[in-house]
């Protein structure tokens, strides 16, 4: 190989940057620190070379040299539901693990489905300690205002779970909730025997991963199983002692029900009425999330499937996009994505328990 073909494979580095561009070495630095100091045509030249270069900086060596620290905020909501405390928990882990890496996780617990309890937690972030915040909440105009302020301070902002309009925050980790309800659509129709009525069980429609899945659901039972009829959702406010007060009423109003999609939290309501007092027969229940109430639901046949995401991946991906945009760095998209899994009683993976 010649010399020419030899140096190609070399990764360009701060001093090619600076020799193309004609500048010295400290510039190059001031520019991709971005610091202050430096005429606008002289950043224009840098970025010229290093587009040129094809230059990909070593963030992590950049942040070591310059010690670094990330702090990264969860705000979830305050309740104590199965899926809410396996986040917790995962964050606990990953908090442990990235302590080397100069990198702190904190959780913060604000009421469910309380939008002015987002504002106030989002307005009261300092940039100065906070380098990113995960949300976990409902979708109003407040919170989107609050998400935007958060942004114009430097506050790296990701969608958590149920998402924001892409032109207010950053990013979004979560499953595709449309597709997740469209998923639970297909099952339902597929294992239902016989006309009936179908229930939807929400949280609440102030929070968009709900709204999402019961509109990917209507859509695809519209579109293949017409016969089956969906009846207006129940809101549940992620509530198993709400749940299960209003479903005797559900079922004394709907006695044909066939087929309930519990599509938020709120399982251990539902499983204590199935298990109690509901209807016998072949009712076809599909929920979301692998926690420990809906895993023995599963094993005992009170339900027939689980859409769920991991944990594990939802927290690892909200810490990388966090940082990557507070570095103003790129990331690798399909590692980002969040997949729908979907269980039934004879693919649960081992308990973690």
């Amino acid at each position: 190989m010649s010399d020419q073909g030899i140096r190609s494979l070399k990764k360009p580095t701060v001093n090619d940057i600076a020799r193309v561009a004609g500048v010295s070495l400290a510039t190059v630095d001031r520019v991709l620190n971005v610091r202050p100091g430096v005429r606008s045509v002289t950043i224009e030249k840098v970025n010229t070379a290093i587009a040129e270069l094809g230059y990909v900086r070593d963030t992590a060596a950049a942040n070591l040299a310059r010690q670094r620290f990330y702090r990264l905020l969860f705000i979830l909501p305050e309740t104590g539901n199965e899926f809410v405390v396996a986040l917790e928990q995962a964050i606990a882990e990953q908090s442990a693990k990235l302590h080397h890496l100069r990198t702190t996780l904190e959780t913060l617990s604000v009421p469910p489905f309380d939008p002015q309890a987002i504002v106030d937690a989002l307005d009261s972030l300092d940039p100065g300690q906070t380098d990113g915040v995960a949300v976990f909440g409902p979708e109003t105009p407040s919170v989107r205002d609050a998400v935007r302020r958060a942004r114009a301070r430097g506050i790296a902002v990701v969608a958590f779970v149920s998402d924001l309009p892409t032109s207010d925050r950053h990013h979004f980790v979560g499953i595709d909730n449309i597709a997740a309800g469209r998923t639970a659509a297909s099952l339902m129709g597929r294992f239902v025997r016989g006309p009936g009525r179908i229930l939807v069980i929400t949280g609440s429609r102030l929070a968009r991963d709900h709204l999402e899945r019961r509109t990917g659901f209507d859509a695809l039972m519209s579109e293949e199983f017409p016969d089956l009829d969906v009846v207006a959702s129940i809101e549940g406010r992620d509530d198993p002692e709400l749940i299960l007060k209003m479903l005797p009423d559900v079922f004394a109003a709907y006695p044909d029900i066939c087929g309930i999609y519990s599509s938020a939290a709120g399982n251990p309501g539902l499983i204590r009425f199935l298990e109690t007092k509901g209807p016998k027969g072949n009712l076809v229940v599909i929920a979301h999330e692998l926690t420990p109430a809906s895993r023995s639901a599963l094993e005992s046949g009170v339900f027939d499937a689980i859409i769920s995401q991991d944990t594990g991946h939802l927290v690892r991906s909200a810490v990388r996009l966090l940082k990557a945009t507070a570095d103003q760095a790129p990331f690798d998209q399909t590692q980002e994505r969040i997949r729908i899994d979907i269980y039934l009683r004879e693919n649960m993976p081992a308990a973690k328990f």
